[in-house]
């Protein structure tokens, strides 16, 4: 104990580093972050003494300290959650959590060398842009495909090679901003393609189009409308009806559709979200969409559509600037291979959580509060967002954890300190926690920390 004499008493820097709980943070963290933060807080712990005020106990107690010191420091500011908002696909969260088949595969390709650009048949450099367009054919029934590193790069690659100096044709209802100060008419400009707008905020027929073909016009655009939507008196022209006006024209026609559904959202309760399939069958040339969000993978942006123009980005200069890395194919190709197989409800993460009973997640809730065995906790109805600009406005119903603590803002707060760190909402003034987000392997975790939280 360093109770007598207690400046003269202080462990040594390499006392405190010969020790075992010294070697154990010069492991960890290296020898001169060790040696560093030792240092501080010894300066630390003297200053104390001097103004008469308590010390340390033991050097236990101060190797201690120095880890959660180093630890804090050291910590990554991009590590994994608990999201227990509800929200499926959240954007600030990451989007879409991958497969278990999807993590193995990125984790088997980092950790050796692959067959990123080389063929084994011919024995000589491939191309990486192969690995993901059979499958994205198969499960689309494109007859090309090939994925870049997100969709706006998508959308830069194809504008810049189809439509540069060129008139692209776009309602003024489908002028979007999504998250992050996207704006498709900033797009329109950085890709060198003139944007013509037509129709109003609200109603665009295919006559609006057609009126709007002239001899430099390069192709006709629909955009998704993200994370928005309108109600009440809305039109807007059909896939189908702008395919017609681009064949009559000798046009293109581009769906930029934003969250890639490849399954029927109408079967799981929600409202309908047009997917690739019904896009291309109804006319599209080429077809943009997202990796991480209704598709379930990574980050990744994937056209799909006619060969001959598929075959024409490819070459275009962009396609490298924008080209998904190896980690980014091998999760999407597994993340693919699920809906080739037919499994994507059972083993893609987001389709698990919209897929998840309601009976099966007021369980779950009912067990966490059991666990709280608290008198703050209480189970009530509520909704869970699809979000990450898929579905704008649809909800499922779910059951929720609340806690009715005196100050919530507070309480969210802690949460956010904790390792890992727990992001819940508040709703009518109730710390709420939504089972349909959290995942398996985190409710645990989850439980002990509202525990210790509500306990102290």
């Amino acid at each position: 104990m360093i109770e007598q004499n207690p400046l003269r008493a202080l462990p040594s820097v390499d006392k405190i580093l010969n020790g075992q709980a010294g070697n154990a943070l010069v492991e960890r963290y290296g020898r001169g972050p060790t040696v560093e933060m030792l240092r501080t807080v010894l300066d630390e712990v003297r200053e104390r003494l001097r103004e008469g005020k308590p010390g340390i106990r033991d050097t236990t107690e101060l190797a201690e300290i120095v880890a959660d010191r180093l630890e804090t420091a050291y910590r990554p500011s991009l590590r994994p959650v608990i999201n227990a908002t509800g929200v499926i696909i959240h954007t600030n969260l990451g989007r879409a959590p991958l497969s278990t088949a999807a993590q193995q595969a990125l984790l088997e390709v980092a950790g050796q060398y692959s067959t990123l650009e080389y063929d084994l048949e011919e024995g000589k450099r491939g191309s990486r842009l192969t690995h993901a367009e059979s499958l994205l054919c198969e499960v689309t029934g494109a007859e090309a495909g090939f994925a870049v590193n997100n969709a706006a790069a998508a959308l830069v690659l194809l504008l810049s090679e189809l439509a540069q100096r060129r008139e692209v044709v776009i309602s003024r209802g489908q002028l979007v901003e999504i998250g992050g100060s996207f704006r498709v008419p900033d797009i329109m400009t950085q890709s060198g393609a003139q944007m013509i707008e037509v129709g109003t905020t609200n109603r665009t027929r295919a006559s609006d189009y057609e009126g709007a073909v002239t001899p430099n016009t390069a192709l006709l655009m629909h955009v998704h409308a993200s994370n928005f939507k309108q109600i009440g008196f809305v039109e807007s022209a059909f896939i189908a009806e702008m395919a017609d006006v681009a064949q009559r024209h000798n046009l293109y026609v581009v769906d930029d559709l934003g969250s890639g559904a490849l399954l029927d959202t109408e079967s799981f309760g929600l409202a309908h979200e047009s997917t690739v399939q019904e896009s291309l069958k109804a006319g599209a040339d080429l077809v943009v969409f997202s990796g991480d969000k209704l598709l379930g993978g990574p980050q990744a942006g994937m056209i799909v559509g006619k060969k001959h123009l598929i075959e024409r980005l490819k070459r275009h200069p962009l396609a490298r600037a924008v080209r998904a890395d190896k980690l980014c194919l091998a999760a999407l190709v597994a993340t693919l291979d699920h809906y080739r197989k037919g499994d994507a409800v059972e083993q893609v993460p987001i389709w698990q959580m919209i897929a998840r009973p309601l009976d099966e997640l007021r369980g779950t809730a009912w067990r966490w509060k059991q666990q709280l065995a608290s008198d703050l906790a209480s189970v009530i109805d509520g909704e869970s967002t699809v979000g990450g600009g898929s579905l704008p406005g649809a909800t499922l119903p779910t059951a929720l954890l609340a806690l009715t603590v005196r100050h919530p803002d507070a309480f969210t707060t802690r949460l956010r300190e904790a390792n890992p760190p727990v992001i819940a909402r508040i709703a009518d003034d109730k710390v709420v926690f939504d089972p349909r987000t959290v995942l398996h392997d985190q409710e645990v975790a989850l439980v002990n920390i509202v525990k210790n939280y509500l306990n102290s």
